[in-house]
């Protein structure tokens, strides 16, 4: 059965972004649309919206807080965030990527998480927002 790592940008209870490591592991064996059986794993069945956002080079995104939860996955160049308690991810195409850092509290000046593009290249994203209530709990999508 299938195992597909992500990073899961979340809030805590004080309001503090941070980033877990999680896995999607609950996959079903079927066939879709009237194809061949292949690995499936549905998480999310309600209101959506797909963004496709550029980044220049050298863009820096300061403090800020996803719009909504969403799935953001990098389709070329390379970009980073930085959650509130100072981690920093770097990501590329292939990595995968939930940001769910709504609500955050105010702490010197911090707000959900920074970002920016890495190297000499406009980076490209594909972003699929949810309508659901942010979870403050790490790796809640299995």
């Amino acid at each position: 059965m299938p195992h597909v790592p992500y990073w899961h940008l979340w809030t805590d209870e004080e309001g503090i972004s941070h980033f877990s490591q999680a896995v999607l592991e609950n996959f079903s064996f079927e066939g879709v649309g009237g194809a061949d059986p292949q690995w499936n794993n549905k998480l999310f069945t309600g209101q959506s919206a797909i963004v496709f956002t550029e980044q220049p080079v050298g863009w820096v995104g300061e403090w800020h807080e996803n719009p909504k939860p969403q799935w953001i996955v990098p389709i070329s160049g390379r970009w980073w965030v930085e959650a509130m308690d100072g981690t920093r991810r770097e990501f590329g195409p292939g990595d995968v990527q939930f940001g769910e850092d709504q609500n955050c509290r105010d702490s010197n000046g911090k707000r959900g998480h920074r970002s920016g593009t890495i190297g000499d290249v406009p980076c490209v994203l594909m972003c699929v927002q949810i309508d659901a209530k942010p979870q403050k709990q790490p790796g809640h999508f299995k």
